[in-house]
């Protein structure tokens, strides 16, 4: 290796004159104070080596001459000669003069350009643009400063690498600009090649439409030969309905005139109910109008009629019930007096009986006088024998006769009492009837309160929730028009992607197993994201996803038959992917570095794999500094993208193109724009059927006031069940008072029946005495007339006496049992009721016409409405 042997410097800044400073090692030092000229040394080097005057610390070439920079200059040249030993033992004197402004150069005493000098230097390993021969004052420094990219700017200097960078950048725009035109030809390829197969289709078709073609050229022939044929015919014939018709064109002709004037003046008719149906129309909108307005008020005066007509029901069921019972008690009274009628009858009857037989039997009972006059005396002198006993017997009979007359009060008050229960009977059936009629209606009230409380509480709810929901709907509906104004999206869509659209929803019909476009089941998670997704996917965005590689099939062969334009599909039991590699989401610098996958949502999730296989394992960095570090800065090269979409690939190819990429990334913005335009729809739809729920409030306000109405009528049915229920309590207790009158009256006539008793066996024992007595004085007169005893003539002539006397005092009981059952029922006063309920049926019917008359005064406005449907 070759080294600097010495130096020779005449008149070099510092150095005044010739002098010669060496000779150097392999390895040299110079040292000395400040201002001994060691700078000026390394200057000498570096001037003789070809260094510019700039880095010489001097401002002009002249500068260098001794005693220039204080303008004295020993000379007007100055030269500084560098001696080099080569490897071989050769010197090789390397001269650089100053001469004025200008510097020359040589070499062994020969005279060179600054380029031949630098080009001889530069075999020598000595590179004057790069600096590699010489290290100044403060470079290291300055190195140690440097950053990295500034680093390798020098490194590419000093190696000359730098002097390649044009050239480089002219050969890689070569290359790119190739690889386009490469992938444009292979493209070109592809498409001339599906050009060929339709142009050999095309001309098959053309083939056999130039084969079909003749064959209906002479179809066609032989048709209008047939035509021809047939024409002529027809026209014969229809020449002859010509002439027919021409003549009946004549009649017509004769009768136009008329019709026209019928019709210009229906015409008229016409315009005139035109008119008259718009007024119509009108007036059916302003009817319609007032039916709206008035339907509550309706539906009100609907409701005070059928209640009503409902009372007015219940009051002609009472009246009718009333009717019942006066039609009963009259049958009663009609029944008693009936009775009545044929005991006086049966009791006539008797008396002409009795009369009849005492006619046919006087004379066998009749005593002559002489013994009629015996015995009246010896009945005289009996009684005066037994007078004591006939006047306590008188006495204990009348006493009898009290009792009897006692019992027999008592006997008519029971019957009174008897026939006052049946009343308050009858009366408590009658107010347990009613009860159950109101009760019935209560419930029936209350059914429909709570129906209508309900329906009240689901009206209210859902005009409410419609009213609330209108108000989010709308607030909703105006973000989302806002949102839909601030998108600059085109959506002009072209024929081409139309038919792209409509095969896919064919594909989809005919093919269960077609999930749609890559593009159209994911999004990126941030629209940061957008342009670095767009250009890993590139041509798979577009692609269809499918379940497997028969439906792939399928669906080829279907666009073959339909002649559609070829499609990419992605079928997932087909493709091949590898597992994501976990170690790349801890990429910890530079920041922000994550998997393409981990900024993509997808929907379903079972599309995930055709996912991983556009995507891989592709990483995405905020910049293209740390994409390009992240690909090929570590120990194995990863494909990264920046957010501009800058794409480094593994093979080191690198590719953009931001305007193209974000042309194409706004279809990430056309299809949120589509998914806002249909939000808008439900939205849209959703606030029209909420409008329809709110329409409904009319119907609560009828529901409310029909509510109120039921209130009411429950109310006041309330108030009459409580009265009902007194009265029924009240009869309740008077029947239990006259059940213990009742009960109180029998031991009373159990008591008098007993004394009745005692004193019948007083009255059998004076009449034995008597009896006795009587025995005694008639005992020689029983002989005389045959007869064993007195008693025995007297019971044969005064039994039937007796037993007519109880028959007629039988009868006068039963007269006036009739007579007392008939005066209790008299005094029973049902007209009254029927006379009641007649006039609440009238002021029921009154009021039900009064409440008609107003029914059919609201329901007037509907009578235009009817009219108008007669047009």
């Amino acid at each position: 290796m070759g080294y600097l042997k010495y130096l020779e410097i005449e008149n070099f800044k510092s150095y005044k004159g010739k002098q010669t400073i060496g000779p150097f090692k392999s390895f040299s030092a110079i040292i000395g104070p400040n201002g001994s000229g060691k700078s000026n040394l390394m200057d000498a080097i570096s001037f003789v080596l070809g260094e510019k005057t700039s880095s010489l610390r001097v401002k002009k070439l002249s500068d260098l001459i001794h005693g220039a920079p204080v303008k004295k200059p020993v000379s007007t040249k100055a030269h500084v000669t560098a001696v080099y030993e080569a490897e071989n033992g050769d010197e090789i004197r390397f001269t650089r003069a100053i001469s004025g402004t200008q510097s020359e150069y040589k070499i062994n005493g020969k005279v060179l350009t600054s380029g031949q000098y630098q080009k001889e230097l530069e075999k020598i390993k000595i590179l004057i643009r790069q600096k590699n021969f010489l290290v100044f004052q403060g470079t290291v420094e300055n190195m140690a400063m440097k950053n990295a990219k500034e680093r390798t700017g020098l490194f590419e200097e000093m190696s000359r690498s730098i002097e390649l960078k044009e050239e480089y950048e002219r050969c890689k725009a070569e290359m790119l600009k190739a690889e386009e035109d490469t992938q444009f030809n292979y493209h070109k390829k592809r498409g001339i090649a599906a050009e060929r197969k339709e142009a050999k289709l095309e001309r098959d078709e053309a083939d056999k439409f130039k084969k079909l073609q003749e064959n209906l050229h002479d179809s066609q022939i032989n048709m209008q030969l047939f035509k021809l044929f047939y024409n002529e015919t027809a026209i014969d014939k229809t020449q002859q309905e010509l002439d027919q018709k021409n003549k009946d064109m004549e009649n017509e002709n004769k009768n136009k005139e008329d019709v026209e004037k019928e019709l210009t003046e229906k015409k008229k008719d016409h315009g005139k109910l035109s008119r008259d149906l718009q007024k119509l129309d009108d007036k059916l909108k302003k009817a319609e109008n007032e039916v709206q307005q008035k339907k509550p008020q309706y539906i009100k005066a609907k409701e005070k009629t059928t209640h009503m007509e409902r009372k007015l029901e219940t009051a002609r069921k009472s009246k009718k019930h009333a009717e019942n019972a006066h039609a009963s008690h009259m049958k009663e009274i009609k029944k008693l007096e009936d009775e009545l009628e044929k005991m006086q009858d049966e009791q006539e009857n008797y008396e002409e009986s009795i009369m009849e037989e005492s006619q046919s039997q006087g004379r066998d009972l009749q005593l002559e006088e002489s013994q009629l006059k015996k015995y009246h005396k010896l009945k005289e002198e009996a009684g005066k024998q037994a007078g004591e006993h006939i006047q306590n017997l008188d006495s204990i009979s009348r006493e009898q006769k009290a009792d009897q007359d006692v019992k027999d009060n008592l006997a008519s008050r029971k019957y009174e009492v008897e026939s006052s229960i049946k009343q308050k009977k009858h009366e408590i059936e009658e107010n347990q009837r009613k009860i159950g009629s109101l009760e019935e209606f209560l419930g029936t009230c209350e059914e429909t309160m709570r129906k209508l409380k309900e329906d009240e509480t689901s009206l209210s709810t859902i005009v409410d929730g419609a009213k609330q929901r209108m108000k989010a709907i709308n607030d909703e509906l105006e973000g989302v028009i806002g949102q839909l104004g601030e998108a600059k999206v085109d959506r002009h869509e072209s024929s081409r992607a139309q038919k792209k659209q409509e095969l896919l929803g064919n594909l989809k019909r005919l093919f269960p197993g077609v999930y749609g476009r890559l593009i159209d089941l994911c999004e990126p998670t941030h629209p940061r994201y957008k342009i670095a997704i767009t250009k890993v996917l590139g041509k798979n965005m577009d692609s269809i996803v499918c379940d497997s590689e028969k439906t792939a099939r399928d669906c080829i062969q279907y666009m073959k038959e339909q002649r559609i334009e070829p499609e990419t599909f992605l079928p997932l039991d087909y493709l091949e992917t590898r597992p994501l590699n976990e170690s790349l989401r801890e990429i910890k610098s530079p920041k922000n570095v994550k998997l393409i996958f981990d900024v993509i949502r997808y929907d379903p999730p079972v599309i995930k794999k055709a996912l991983l296989f556009a995507c891989g394992n592709s990483l995405v960095c905020d910049n293209e500094d740390d994409a390009r570090r992240v690909a090929f800065g570590g120990n194995s090269r990863n494909k990264t993208v920046s957010l501009n979409g800058t794409l480094f690939q593994k093979s080191g190819i690198i590719s953009g193109g931001a305007s193209d990429l974000k042309a194409k990334a706004r279809r990430w913005d056309e299809k949120q724009l589509t998914g806002l335009n249909q939000k808008k729809e439900t939205l849209t739809e959703e606030l029209k059927e909420q409008l329809k729920s709110k329409r409904r409030e009319a119907e609560l306000v009828t529901i409310k006031s029909q509510r109120n109405g039921q209130e009411s009528r429950q109310k006041y049915s309330t108030q009459e069940l409580t009265n009902v229920r007194d009265k029924l309590n009240k009869n309740i207790g008077e029947v239990a008072r006259k059940e213990k009158l009742l009960k109180e009256s029998d031991p009373k006539i159990a008591k008098i029946d007993k004394k009745m008793d005692d004193r019948g066996d007083k009255i059998k024992e004076l009449k034995t005495k008597l009896n006795r007595v009587e025995d005694g004085v008639f005992a020689e007169f029983c002989e005389e007339i045959g007869v064993q005893d007195i008693r025995q003539y007297e019971e044969r002539e005064l039994r039937v006496q007796r037993e007519r006397e109880q028959k007629r005092l039988d009868f006068d009981n039963q007269i006036s049992r009739i007579n007392n059952q008939l005066d209790f029922e008299k005094s029973r006063d049902t007209e009254t009721n029927i006379t009641k309920f007649k006039n609440a049926v009238k002021n029921d019917v009154a009021e039900l016409e009064k409440l008609k008359k107003e029914e059919f005064k609201h329901m007037n406005v509907r009578t235009p409405i009817q009219d108008s449907h007669l047009y």
